[in-house]
């Protein structure tokens, strides 16, 4: 039904292709965020022509993605009367994303999704807990949680970023589950007539089943020729 309440989730990975679902791995939140912050930056380098007092910006890179947004656990039994035992509802989160994983040799990827739009990939940075309601006998029974997240840009992406001589290239694009390309660049460019230009650019053969692709290189521009 539209407009009814859907809870965020975080799922735990064990593959950078977000394909392998780590067993037990996926927190649903008791509240949803009030608010979140989606980063995105330019990196540029300094450069100062001679006889001139102002530096230009030369492009460097675009880095990943950054998402930061708190959570709150009540385990006052207000919330959910079956979710009152603080210190699993912790260890359930840190199991998930920040507990290093012996197979994988590092901690789990994680996928942040709310609803049916918003979904983010990435690893976790950032995890921060502020306790702000006890009992008498000081057992927490309410915290905040702050997490923060990067985009995670598969090392096979990275390599394609890296040995592209356009100094046009600018940024990485998470495929959401069932989206075209053109979808995409009408997301990217709020325009779908570079779909074919940038399926060249990725070396796709297909623009509209994009099953099994995790991420896309988005040049800023592609002029049409």
């Amino acid at each position: 039904m539209n407009g009814s309440l859907q809870l965020m989730t975080i799922e735990a990975f064990t593959d950078k292709d977000f394909q392998v679902p780590l067993e037990n791995g996926c927190y649903t939140v008791m509240i949803n965020p009030e608010s979140m912050k989606w980063e995105r930056s330019i990196e540029y380098n300094e450069e100062q022509a001679p006889d001139t007092n102002t530096p230009s910006q030369k492009y460097k890179y675009t880095p990943g993605d950054q998402l930061n947004f708190d959570i709150v656990i009540d385990c006052t039994g207000i919330i959910d009367s079956a979710r009152t035992d603080m210190p699993a509802e912790i260890d359930a989160l840190k199991y998930i994303m920040f507990t290093y994983n012996g197979d994988i040799h590092r901690p789990n990827f994680v996928k942040i999704q709310w609803g049916a739009n918003f979904v983010f990939s990435g690893v976790l940075t950032n995890f921060d807990i502020s306790y702000t309601f006890f009992r008498p006998d000081g057992t927490p029974l309410r915290c905040k949680v702050s997490l923060a997240f990067k985009q995670y840009i598969s090392p096979e992406v990275a390599e394609r970023l890296k040995n592209k001589k356009s100094p046009d290239v600018s940024h990485v694009v998470t495929v959401e589950e069932g989206m075209t390309l053109p979808q995409l660049c009408v997301k990217v460019w709020n325009d779908d007539a570079y779909y074919v230009q940038v399926a060249r650019y990725n070396n796709l053969n297909k623009f509209r089943n994009l099953k099994g692709i995790r991420q896309l290189i988005f040049p800023p521009i592609i002029p049409i020729s």
